[in-house]
């Protein structure tokens, strides 16, 4: 795996499946789009860091909100993909809103293999 494949994968998610909840998708998709954002969140954090107070800072907190709000509906879209790989429906994503223990049984569900065979939402993806 490289850094053109990491990337590949990040656009593929953003420009080609937007708002895709239709589908499947693997673990190596899912976590491949939360590495590049886990990275982008350290740089943006760092250069706020870098300029302190001032307008380049509060620009730059500009840029890094809009490009959250970009990549919202795109995440939301993999997530539901993500658990139709694993059998379950979109609607599973809600319970990250119980408190405490939904993080994590969403977080399970986002680690676990897919399953192999063709299920209600698709054929297997990876």
């Amino acid at each position: 795996m490289d850094f053109n494949e990491i990337i590949a994968n990040f656009l593929d998610v953003v420009k080609n499946k937007y708002v895709l909840f239709e589908g499947r998708a693997g673990r190596k998709e899912y976590w491949l789009f939360y590495l590049v954002n886990i990275v982008l969140y350290f740089i943006f954090l760092i250069l706020t860091g870098i300029f302190g107070d001032g307008v380049l800072t509060l620009i730059i907190s500009v840029i890094y909100t809009l490009f959250g709000l970009a990549i919202l509906l795109p995440g939301i879209a993999l997530c539901v993909r993500r658990l139709h790989d694993v059998g379950k429906g979109g609607g599973w994503a809600f319970i990250v809103f119980v408190p405490i223990v939904g993080a994590f049984i969403l977080l399970y569900f986002m680690i676990i293999k897919g399953e192999p065979n063709p299920n209600r939402f698709g054929p297997p993806v990876e």
